[in-house]
């Protein structure tokens, strides 16, 4: 993300750009809230998944859809089609930048190897290929874990939580370097990724369940009994397997900031006098040193876009009319 918007043209458009997409995600989430509050009010007395119509939370939505307006001829073909394009659009975007930036960064990159045209194409193409097919095999791992949601909010959250940690290292902590930076980014992924796929593992071996809201079945055309919910078993699992998916990006931030400050500093911290203040946070601006700031003009006169305002003014300064202008 962060590529595209250095990608544009100037800073302005680059802001621009920030504020739409900020825009477009908060009404993203904000039909996603609406929605699950349609679907809660909807099932808040018969609860499809204890009454047995669905067997997984992911189906909670297309059940609604199909009690609501499935009598409608075209709305469920027309809702299954915005679902599909919207998840293979995201998809097809995401295994095309991850198989150019295995060309760009790893055979071009790291081994320096050089490809005619032809060979690139052959590569990149192979790529997405055995990505795909990897995605795919990943569908029946799905089935044993805790749903979409939480497997992939999980495992985006090892690489968000790490890249958010470092860019926070570096406009939060003036003396932070190289070193620290890819310390705190190593320990991030790891310990991020270790909670992850933890959680993940006692989910799918049944140590672990979701914790859910009472929820109710008086109305439900049969008679069904709620289960009682035991976790008991859930004791002996490591603590940190036992949090919410949502922490895992905390986690992630929480390390690479901790190391990568601890590691900048032992490694020989960043001199504050030779740093660009332009790129820390103003937060941390009143804790610099004055070096770090550029002397301000205090004339407005002398700027690059008015130079014939700031000659005139050298001139007025020196005892020079305006009229003698022509002598220059």
């Amino acid at each position: 993300m962060v590529q595209r918007y250095m990608s544009l043209p100037t800073l302005k458009r680059s802001q621009h750009s920030i504020i739409i997409f900020t825009l477009g995600v908060v009404l993203f989430l904000s039909v996603c809230c609406f929605a699950g509050l349609l679907v809660f009010d909807f099932y808040r007395n018969c609860d499809p998944l204890n009454a047995g119509l669905i067997s997984n939370d992911d189906q909670l939505l297309p059940i609604y859809v199909m009690q609501t307006v499935g009598h409608l001829q075209g709305i469920p073909g027309l809702f299954i089609a915005g679902v599909f394009g919207a998840a293979l659009s995201s998809l097809s975007v995401v295994l095309n930048a991850t198989a150019l930036v295995f060309l760009q960064d790893i055979v071009r990159g790291s081994f320096k190897v050089q490809l005619s045209e032809r060979a690139t194409n052959i590569l990149v193409k192979s790529v997405i290929v055995v990505l795909g097919a990897v995605a795919m095999a990943l569908i029946f791992v799905l089935e044993k874990l805790s749903g979409i949601l939480s497997v992939a909010t999980s495992v985006t959250a090892i690489a968000g939580g790490t890249t958010f940690g470092m860019f926070t290292l570096g406009m939060l902590v003036p003396w932070s370097n190289t070193k620290g930076a890819l310390a705190g980014a190593v320990a991030g992924a790891l310990m991020s990724g270790w909670v992850s796929f933890g959680s993940q593992a006692a989910i799918g071996a049944g140590r672990i369940g979701s914790h859910k809201l009472n929820v109710s079945v008086s109305d439900c055309l049969a008679n069904y009994t709620i289960p009682e919910a035991d976790y008991s078993n859930e004791a002996d699992v490591f603590p940190l397997y036992r949090l919410s998916f949502h922490w895992i990006t905390v986690i992630g931030v929480l390390s690479t900031l901790l190391v990568g400050t601890v590691v900048s500093f032992l490694t020989g911290p960043t001199v504050l006098k030779k740093l660009d203040a332009e790129l820390i946070s103003p937060v941390i601006h009143r804790f610099l040193p004055k070096e770090c700031f550029p002397p301000r003009n205090a004339n407005p006169d002398f700027t690059r876009d008015n130079t014939a305002q700031t000659f005139t003014h050298l001139l007025a300064n020196s005892g020079d009319s305006p009229s003698d202008l022509g002598r220059y």
